[in-house]
Order: structure tokens, then sequence, then C-alpha cells
């Protein structure tokens, strides 16, 4: 956001201290926005195609590699865990809804006409816009039980109260965007980048960086990783338009704690070399490459609600140690 429309907006005595310590975090408190060379964005994709370009080659236009903030999760992260799930059948259920319901009420509660729409109302008219999508969440809603329902509604009302409690009202003038979708095509179209934003605060204008991505997450904090997922996003949002965001965000609605970084070229080398490594590796544990190759095991936090976890005498050391060091 930028500091004439933070000047602007209502005064900071009418904020509560979570809400102020957002603005004060995300504002660029009189500082010009950082601008960058105008041939970043031409070198940045010369560099990805160029590293990728043997992997490219086994794809084609009409069916390219797809590759998302999850696959590159996925393959930092623990290998076989990751191989399994990409094996599962997806399959709703109220903690894993609560996130898409949350976002919606939440656009819709910025775009919302009437002043101070109360949770429920939104999560309501969320639920029933998604239900009548074509996805398989409103597949899933129209069938699911009604005591899971009346669960995900209770989930998404707390976190979209936490949402409208801890930030400061969203002005116009700020260009709020909810979900914008983001896509990169590389090498010819043969690797697709993609991914979808919840947030994004401020605009590029020219080569001047105003703009913040924000990720709203209603889970336990990962910091790390969540760090690696805004990066990515900034990598394709550079690639895409030429200017980078100026700055980078992850807010825990649960406990109203806000993880932010700032973005320069350090930043965006970085998640390029990170970018390259994860869909190499993503090609090579998939055989496009050559014979596939064995997934590495990665004991950590998330095995304690791995599905393997009953099998892996890794991931039970881990836990092990873990609950011993409480």
């Amino acid at each position: 956001m930028s500091e004439d429309a933070a000047q602007k907006s209502p005064p900071s005595a009418g904020l509560n201290e979570a809400q102020r310590a957002v603005r004060a975090r995300l504002g660029r408190q009189g500082a010009e926005p950082p601008t960058f060379d105008v041939g970043l964005r031409s070198r940045l994709r010369h560099q990805l195609e160029s590293a990728l370009a043997d992997v490219a080659e086994e794809f084609g236009v009409d069916r390219p590699l797809f590759i998302g903030k999850r696959q590159l999760a996925g393959v930092f992260g623990c290998e076989v865990s990751f191989l399994h799930e990409e094996e599962q059948e997806f399959a709703w259920r109220p903690q894993v809804a609560r996130g898409a319901v949350a976002h919606k009420a939440i656009e819709l509660g910025i775009n919302w006409r009437s002043p101070d729409p109360a949770p429920p109302e939104l999560v309501d008219a969320a639920l029933e816009s998604l239900a009548r999508g074509d996805s398989s969440l409103g597949g899933w809603l129209d069938q699911c039980a009604e005591v899971d329902r009346a669960e995900l509604r209770g989930l998404a009302i707390n976190s979209v109260a936490a949402f409208f409690d801890c930030w400061p009202p969203l002005q116009r003038r700020w260009r709020p965007a909810t979900e914008s979708s983001s896509r990169v095509e590389l090498c010819g179209g043969r690797i697709v980048l993609g991914g979808k934003t919840d947030l994004t605060l401020g605009r590029a204008e020219g080569t001047a960086a105003d703009k913040v991505i924000v990720d709203l997450k209603t889970g336990w904090r990962q910091p790390r990783a969540h760090r690696d997922d805004l990066r990515f996003y900034a990598l394709m949002e550079t690639v895409k338009l030429g200017t980078p965001p100026r700055k980078l965000a992850t807010y825990y609605l649960d406990s109203a704690d806000l993880d932010d970084e700032e973005v320069d070229e350090d930043l965006l080398e970085v998640a390029l070399r990170r970018t390259v490594d994860g869909i190499r590796r993503y090609a090579e544990l998939h055989g496009h490459l050559s014979p596939a190759a064995e997934p590495a095991k990665r004991p950590g936090p998330p095995c304690r609600w791995c599905a393997l976890r009953g099998d892996c005498a890794e991931g039970q050391e881990h836990l092990a140690q873990a609950d011993a060091e409480r």
C-alpha cells in the first residue's frame, strides 16, 4: 500500500493494536518504492529456460509439465510422503475445506457493499457461492453430512472473524485483490508455472515496486516453507510483469502473527535456483529424465500427520525425539 493511501485512510486511533501493526509492517512508512532494472524480466526468463531446456524436451505444449508451490514443497520435503499423497484420491473434510471457505468469505467481505458484514453472513454467502460452482469442493458441499457442514461453518467463521478483527479496513485506493491467479509459460509452453495469491495490495508502477503479496494461513506455522511459497510467487510476478512485488507477507489468522520480508534481486535469484532445482527433481522422481529416482525420506513436523508414519522408522524416531524434548 502506498504512503499516500495510508495517509488518506482512517486514522490509526480507530484501529486496534493488531491492525496498527499490520499497517506499520506492510506500509512504506514514507520511503520511496524500490526500483528494478528494466531488463530483469528477460534476464530471469532466460536463466529459467536455459536451465530447464533439457527437461522441457520431455514435454509438449499439449501436455506441459505444471509446477506450483505444492509440487516444489513436495520435493523439498519428504519425497516418500509426497509421492504417496500424489497417488491418493483427494478427499474433502472440514479441516481441509476451512481455508478455501474462509478465503472466499474474506474475498466477499472485502467487496461487500454494506459496511461491516458479519462473519457468519459472509461464510454463509461463501458456502452458497462455492456450492453453486463446478469444483470438487462444490460437489462435496452438496453431499456432505450436516455435521461436517456445521463444523466447517464454525471453523471458517473463526478464521474470517480473526481476519477482520486483526486487519485494518482495506481501502479501495490500496487496490486489494483476492484469489488472483498467475501463470508463466516457459520453453514455448512446455513448462508452466502457476499459482493463486490470497491477497495483493498496491501495484507496480513502471519499474517501481509497490505491490504486497499476502498469504493467509489457517493452520500451524511453517515460516521457512511459507516464505519459499511466497518467493516462488514473487519470481512468477517478476517474469510475468517485469517488476517484482515490494514485500511478501504470511499472516497467521489463528495467532495474528505476521511474517514478512522485502523483495530484492538476491531473493529472486534464490527463488529461481530453488525453482529450477525443484522442477528438475520433480522430473527425476517421475522418471522423465532417466529411470525414476529413489525418493528421499526427510523426517520433520509433518510426520505427525503422515499416513505412512506407522511403517516409517525414521518418522517414528523423529516424533519420539520431538516428544521427549517437550
